[in-house]
């Protein structure tokens, strides 16, 4: 036994049970509104920032706060050698926070000569990586120079500033823990399928350089979905499996998306304290506010229901 993650296995385990689940999204996709749904979810562990939600994007912005709260909260629990592991999944909301301030400053929105990022979407505290020094840029010039001294290394152009921020992350999450390598592996086969076949970009060289050692480089020239399955081995191939055409892979997504909450049962299964546990416990509870914020767009929508949440079923 791992004494010195007893408590923060106990914590994890904890905090995973406090998830909202599969069959009260569904409820909450039924309803006939968003603020009947956010009333109905008041007594989770979403209501404190759900209740100021004026929007379906300020609901769903309040579900991804109270998953990065709850990974500060587990932060407190971890022994030092589990710092790398919250940090890297926690750099999700960093780089939220890095490509918001890119916006605000590319539209000129941010007042010159101040310390003042747009306020922040997200609150890392301690677990930011760069964002307490990029906060303070006040060009985009000055923000492109920042991040490429940083550990998010070259930015490339405004437009792939996403994508290869997602990259980066994705990279440092499959290094912080073996069990959420195949989760980044199958989130980077999705984010080549957009680019290829969707948007129709060749990838940047940064990119293709940053997603090699989760896809190799065969897949750069694939124009179908098969031939990108075929291009990568096969167990980053089966990512594509739900979906037959490019404009099904919100399938693949819903399909990655229970992968990472089934795979989070059985890490939170396992029999002794550690790191696996703690991952286990961040999926499940990463997948809940997932699940949370596909019910809040049915009740927002009024469909009555959920395709998405469907699909998982």
């Amino acid at each position: 036994m791992r004494a010195d993650w007893v408590a923060a296995s106990v914590r994890a385990r904890s905090m995973a049970q406090r998830r909202v689940g599969a069959g009260t999204c569904r409820e909450v996709a039924a309803m006939a509104s968003l603020p009947t749904a956010a009333e109905a979810l008041a007594d989770s562990v979403y209501g404190p920032d759900l209740t100021a939600a004026r929007s379906l994007g300020d609901a769903q912005h309040a579900t991804r706060r109270t998953v990065l709260w709850q990974l500060r909260v587990l932060a407190g629990w971890l022994p030092a050698g589990g710092t790398p592991l919250i940090r890297a999944a926690a750099a999700r909301f960093e780089a939220d926070n890095i490509i918001a301030l890119a916006a605000a400053l590319h539209t000129g929105t941010l007042p010159a000569g101040t310390d003042m990022a747009p306020a922040p979407l997200y609150d890392l505290g301690g677990l930011a990586t760069a964002w307490p020094r990029l906060r303070t840029a006040e060009s985009p010039e000055t923000l492109h120079a920042m991040l490429a001294a940083s550990p998010w290394g070259d930015p490339g152009t405004a437009a792939q500033l996403p994508d290869i921020l997602t990259a980066v992350w994705l990279r440092r999450l499959a290094g912080a823990a073996a069990g959420a390598r195949p989760w980044a592996v199958s989130a980077a086969v999705l984010l080549a399928a957009r680019l290829l076949l969707v948007d129709r970009t060749r990838p940047p060289d940064r990119l293709v350089s940053l997603l090699r050692p989760l896809l190799g480089t065969g897949w750069t020239d694939a124009a179908s979905l098969p031939e990108l399955a075929v291009s990568l081995s096969p167990a980053a191939g089966r990512a594509l499996s739900a979906t037959q055409d490019p404009q099904g892979l919100w399938r693949a997504e819903v399909q990655l998306a229970a992968q990472v909450e089934t795979d989070g049962f059985g890490l939170l299964r396992a029999g002794l304290p550690g790191p696996d546990v703690v991952l286990g416990a961040m999926a499940v509870l990463a997948a809940d506010a997932w699940r949370v914020r596909a019910a809040l767009a049915a009740a927002a929508a009024g469909t009555g229901g959920s395709e998405v949440l469907d699909a998982v079923a």
